[in-house]
């Protein structure tokens, strides 16, 4: 499996949700289409759709029908971009530029971009609980529940109170890593997890994908701290060097460029081990792990 094969995949899978997204989000008529407007706005912005990769590519390890696992893998993009809208409020980290483009709120204004998330999470779970996301009951109510634990305070909510919470504290690498698992992780180990559920996996193939989701989360911000040091702000597509401008404690500032980087790369390694159960069917999956620490955005 090469790297090009990867970004094939990951361009084929992006291009496939991005389609479902805008389906689920049609336009709207009289006022309330601005916040449609707005929640299309994020939505459809492209990005790197690594969660929904997940979806699908974990999904695929139990041959689920790959109508199931793309709604399902929109309706956790939904929740990505509701997050990514309310940490960009001036309330939160206050920024200005996302993927390239002006944030939501610059784009529109605060009330309709709080709004435009609020309305994204909760069409998240609409989507999740229709029959046109899996015919069984069980799986689409066991699907509800993981992403409402992933997104709320035990998990990414929780996360983001951490981190404004570090804003005026220094943490201790324990709780960054906390931090992380909640912040960033919780909704990369519920698309894992989705794929999962979806193709009604035991509990041996729940626990490896959980495994390597702690892993691929772990690397995955890491790699983000690294792109906030090192990386182009044009290509990145937002703000760099914020972390360090306000002083907040991250895996890089604890252990150095050099060492956080290694450290990324042991946890991809890490993650990669955990499919051997999948043989060839966890190709994808093994070089993404990689692919999350050496990107350039």
């Amino acid at each position: 499996m090469s790297s090009s094969d990867l970004k094939k995949a990951l361009k084929a899978t992006a291009t496939e949700v991005t389609r479902v997204l805008d389906d689920l989000l049609p336009m709207g008529e009289g006022p309330e289409s601005r916040v449609t407007e707005a929640m299309r706005y994020t939505a459809l912005a492209g990005g790197k759709r690594i969660r929904p990769f997940l979806v699908v590519a974990c999904a695929d390890l139990f041959s689920v029908d790959r109508k199931s696992s793309m709604r399902a893998a929109a309706a956790i993009e939904m929740v990505h971009c509701y997050s990514l809208i309310h940490d960009d409020l001036p309330a939160m980290d206050n920024d200005d530029l996302r993927r390239g483009k002006p944030t939501c709120h610059i784009k529109f204004d605060e009330a309709t971009a709080i709004l435009a998330g609020d309305a994204l999470l909760t069409k998240s779970f609409e989507v999740l609980a229709d029959e046109k996301t899996h015919g069984d009951a069980r799986v689409r109510c066991d699907l509800v529940s993981a992403l409402a634990l992933a997104s709320g305070e035990a998990g990414m909510v929780g996360g983001q109170m951490i981190d404004l919470f570090a804003e005026d504290h220094k943490l201790k690498m324990p709780e960054i890593t906390r931090l992380q698992r909640m912040k960033t992780g919780a909704l990369i180990a519920v698309a894992c997890e989705a794929g999962a559920i979806l193709g009604k996996a035991s509990e041996n193939a729940h626990h490896v994908l959980h495994a390597y989701a702690h892993d691929v989360g772990l690397a995955f911000q890491i790699a983000d701290d690294l792109l906030d040091v090192e990386g182009d702000e044009k290509k990145v597509g937002k703000k760099t060097g914020k972390d360090a401008d306000a002083g907040k404690a991250t895996f890089v500032s604890l252990l150095g460029v050099v060492r956080a980087r290694e450290q990324a790369e042991l946890l991809a390694d890490q993650a990669a081990s955990h499919l051997d159960i999948f043989e060839e069917k966890g190709k994808l999956l093994r070089e993404l792990a990689h692919y999350v620490v050496n990107r350039s955005a």
